[in-house]
Formats: C-alpha cells, sequence, structure tokens
C-alpha cells in the first residue's frame, strides 16, 4: 500500500487528488492499485483505503472539501487561496437554490464561527462551498461534522495567503480540474459549472504558490 508520501507526491502532481473516481486520480485507486468499482467500501482493501484517506487529510498541506463533482476532494496547498477565495465570494451560482435552512444555517455559520451541524443544510453548504466542514466519530459512535466558516477557518488555520478575486480563482480551478480531466478521461466538474461544461478544453497550468501577505 503506498504511504501519505506518495499519495502527497500524486496531490502535488495533480493539484487535486479524490476519494474516489472512475477515471480522476484518487486515494482508492493508488491504494487499491486496481479501478474499483462501484463504492470502494465493498473493496477488499476498503480499511487500508479509509485509513489513507484520513492520514492524508491530517497533512498540513491538504484541505479536504466537496470540490469536484460533489465528492470529497483532497485539494494541495497550491491551491487553497483559490478554493477559499471561490468560497467566501457568495456569488449567485452559491446562493440562488439555497433552501431556508441552509440560509438559515450559513447565518448561524457567520455568527458562531464554528459549530456542529448535519442534515441536508449542511451537504447544501458543503455543495457550493459556503463553508468548510470535517467529519468525526462522536462518543456514540456515529458520524458527525464541525462545519466552519471560511473566515475562522483562516484564522484557526493561520492561513494568510492572498487571494485572488473570485473570477480568477474560478478559472485557475477550472484550468485544474480541465487539465486532469483531458489527461485522465475524466468528467470531472466544479460546483458552478453544468454537466456539459465538465471538460472544457484548458490548457493545463502550473501550480505554484500564492504570495502571502
Amino acid at each position: 500500500m503506498p504511504g501519505v508520501r506518495a499519495l502527497l507526491e500524486a496531490l502535488e502532481d495533480h493539484g487535486l487528488l479524490l476519494q474516489t473516481d472512475p477515471k480522476l486520480p484518487s486515494v482508492a485507486v493508488l491504494v487499491a492499485g486496481e479501478p474499483v468499482k462501484g463504492s470502494w467500501w465493498a473493496h477488499r482493501k476498503a480499511h487500508d483505503i479509509f485509513r489513507a484517506t484520513c492520514e492524508l487529510a491530517d497533512h498540513p498541506d491538504v484541505l479536504v472539501s466537496k470540490l469536484v463533482s460533489g465528492k470529497t476532494t483532497h485539494v494541495h496547498r497550491a491551491l487553497w487561496p483559490a478554493v477559499v477565495a471561490a468560497g467566501r465570494a457568495r456569488e449567485p451560482w452559491q446562493l440562488a437554490g439555497l433552501s431556508r435552512e441552509a440560509r438559515a444555517l450559513l447565518r448561524r455559520v457567520d455568527r458562531e464561527g464554528r459549530l456542529e451541524a448535519t442534515g441536508a443544510a449542511t451537504r447544501d453548504l458543503e455543495g457550493v462551498l459556503l463553508i468548510y466542514s470535517e467529519q468525526f466519530h462522536t462518543g456514540a459512535g456515529s458520524h458527525a461534522k464541525i462545519v466552519e466558516s471560511w473566515d475562522h477557518w483562516a484564522k484557526r488555520t493561520r492561513f494568510r495567503a492572498r487571494l485572488p478575486a473570485p473570477a480568477d480563482a474560478r478559472r485557475q480551478l477550472e484550468a485544474a480540474v480541465g487539465a486532469l480531466n483531458q489527461r485522465f478521461g475524466g468528467r470531472g466538474r466544479l460546483p458552478w459549472m453544468a454537466p456539459a461544461a465538465a471538460a472544457p478544453k484548458l490548457r493545463a497550468t502550473g501550480l505554484t504558490s500564492s504570495p502571502m501577505m
């Protein structure tokens, strides 16, 4: 089984590494050493995949978000400014379709900074990048999530990179996903992209860290 170092090298190379995907680079395929059909939980190496996913997510150069095709996506530090800038933008593609419950949860997250939350409203906010979230196991053994505003996350993690304008952030992420789609024949899409636009013909761009403030 590849260790965290090998997964980090793959992440640094690609910029993005999904937990699982039939075409795009993923932790599941790298750990399994073969294509993973259906749910990776049914694979004989499911426990290895889960352990590797947790170890990768805990690395200081890794941000986890529902970024590509609504799936768990590991994002290399070089792309963090673009993700945070897009998440903080509060643009129409993020807000127009939110339910009343999701809007109420967003106001609460803005007010409190960090809190425990689950359910459809949480998933809705995750899907349009309006919050950062982490899953954890409760003392009772169930799954729960901590959700956080991007401002609170930045303060907590001491993230001080200069953020691009939202439009530039979206273009940078589109270039990264488009390059992976072309290279691997995938159909990954970003939250603001319609399914038909999932594989744009974008020239691959190098990943460079944004200058610090």
